[in-house]
């Protein structure tokens, strides 16, 4: 049988890579690892970090297409972080001008959760620990 350790890290391709890095550093928190800018493929990689360990890969590349996601198409659904205090993180969230949807609760587990949209409309969930 295969047997995986954790998840190493999720990519995500951006369209404004200023904006994005921004908003994944600064109002989420990442901390950056590493970036590079690839001239040949005129691209930024920027590796970044959650409580010191690297999760996202955040790629730019000249006029990528659009994402798909309204309605819900196949593909990553979304990109979800556990909270301690979700109305806190809710709060802080519209504080720093990001649309949040209402808090819900899920049916199955009764913990309280809500989504975001990052700059590209990449569904972000944070669920409650």
């Amino acid at each position: 049988m295969l047997q995986l350790n954790k998840v190493h890290h999720i990519a995500i391709i951006c369209s404004d890579y200023q904006k994005s890095k921004h908003f994944y550093t600064e109002i989420l928190g990442l901390k950056i690892v590493q970036e590079i800018y690839r001239k040949e493929r005129e691209s930024y990689k920027l590796d970044l970090a959650l409580n010191g360990n690297f999760v996202v890969e955040l790629f730019s590349f000249p006029n990528p297409p659009q994402r798909p996601s309204s309605p819900e198409s196949c593909g990553l659904r979304h990109l979800a972080f556990e909270v301690n205090d979700i109305e806190g993180t809710r709060n802080f969230l519209i504080t720093n001008n990001i649309l949040s949807e209402a808090i819900r609760i899920d049916e199955f587990t009764n913990k309280k959760f809500f989504f975001i949209s990052d700059p590209d409309d990449l569904p972000i969930e944070f669920y409650e620990l």
